[in-house]
């Protein structure tokens, strides 16, 4: 009796250590964990990968500098094979540095003086596009929401924690996709919003506020599950490309890495296939925004009015009455939701959350997130807006932006 009635007595201090222990549970989950990968950004570019060099020179350096320069001459020519079938014309190398964004280091093996690499070289889509001769723009698909998930142990894992899935789908170049991917980089509020059970909601309220705070119109779920033969034996990965709230199956397959060093290079073989999944999808109509996840103002039918109640014919009205009602505003038609990407220079945190406060007061902006952050860098933002490509701009310079166009979006800076 003496245990219990102690136990009693402390009973408000045992609760509030559980109630304690599972607020750190909480947060460690949004804070704790070693996650988040930010994607890069390769949409407002050409790229060419694949680029192998091989050059020697008096330092390290200079046979680095001297691969790039050869990676821009290469793949300048593919490039241009690829649009015209050969005959590139000559560039300088001060004409390329001016149509090449940057360089992506796939591989490299760097000595005193060698330097052997696996290069992609992207060039800006707008200034390429002149020297090519062809349209800058093309034909993409809507802004669909990345939810890689990977299967491992029996356990599957979205955002939870960094998976070589998620960082594989952040590192690859989408410049050259018929697919408008919005990557999101598994930080902040990602782990709890896209976690593995979200897949499963059919629900479409859920989905269209969830939809509508990354600035995406749908969905797409690239899944992997690997299987293991043997400790540091091959390893077999089933992917399948999935769509949609509700989980749709457009095709699967399986590769095989010789060992656990092999599954990076995988990986990006996988997503390279599952890319073109989605584009077939594109082309044939079949991946193309849920309706059921479009907001529709609903339209009240109208109330009868008193004659119709009653069987009476309703009153003509009068010229005086048609003068006032044609002397009136006429209802204006509620502005098309369009979206936008915008460009901004985030040189720490803070500057982040700043330019993102700044857009979200324009009037007309229903949502704006940034889906591609660089810290030290140029970041990428999502906006969805109700107007034209006009308004948004005059809207931005309203803010205290400077204001230029291109590669299909804005540009700010103050």
């Amino acid at each position: 009796m003496i245990e219990v009635r102690r136990l009693f007595k402390n009973l408000p201090i045992l609760l509030a250590l559980l109630f304690s222990a599972v607020g750190a549970v909480v947060y460690a989950q949004i804070e704790g964990g070693d996650r988040g990968i930010a994607p890069i950004d390769t949409a407002s570019g050409l790229e060419v990968s694949g680029i192998v060099v091989d050059v020697s020179a008096r330092s390290a350096d200079a046979a680095r500098y001297g691969g790039w320069r050869e990676a821009q001459r290469k793949g300048w020519r593919l490039l241009w094979t690829k649009y015209h079938g050969g005959g590139a014309p000559g560039l300088s190398d001060g004409a390329l540095d001016s149509i090449v964004s940057s360089i992506v280091v796939e591989e490299e093996q760097i000595s005193a003086t060698r330097y052997i690499a696996r290069l992609g070289v992207i060039f800006d889509r707008v200034r390429a596009a002149e020297i090519l001769g062809v349209g800058g723009g093309r034909t993409r698909s809507a802004p669909m929401l990345v939810i890689p998930i990977m299967w491992e142990g029996g356990t599957p894992i979205s955002f939870e924690q960094r998976t070589s899935w998620q960082k594989a789908w952040a590192t690859y170049s989408m410049s050259n996709s018929a697919i408008d991917y919005v990557r999101p980089s598994g930080t902040g509020a990602d782990p709890l919003l896209l976690n593995v059970g979200q897949i499963g909601r059919p629900g479409r309220r859920w989905w269209r506020a969830l939809l509508d705070q990354y600035g995406a119109a749908d969905v797409v779920i690239p899944t992997v599950k690997l299987e293991r033969r043997w400790p540091g034996g091959p390893v077999v990965g089933h992917f399948s490309a999935r769509f949609g709230p509700d989980n749709r199956l457009l095709d699967t397959f399986s590769l095989t890495a010789p060992n656990a060093a092999g599954i990076p290079k995988m990986m990006e073989a996988a997503i390279t296939r599952i890319d073109g999944i989605y584009a077939n999808a594109l082309a044939t109509g079949l991946l193309r925004p849920d309706q059921s996840l479009i907001i529709e103002q609903p339209v009240e039918p109208d109330a009868p009015t008193m004659e119709e109640d009653s069987g009476l014919t309703p009153e003509t009205p009068s010229e005086d009455a048609a003068g006032d009602e044609d002397e009136g505003d006429e209802p204006k038609a509620a502005a098309e939701i369009s979206t936008f990407t915008i460009q901004f220079e985030t040189p720490d945190v803070g500057s982040v959350s700043a330019t993102e406060s700044a857009v979200r007061g324009i009037p007309g902006i229903k949502s704006a997130s940034t889906t591609s952050l660089a810290l030290g860098g140029v970041s990428v933002m999502r906006v969805s807006f109700a107007g034209d490509a006009g308004m948004l701009r005059l809207g931005l310079a309203a803010r205290g932006f400077s204001v230029s166009e291109g590669g299909g979006g804005f540009r700010i800076s103050r």
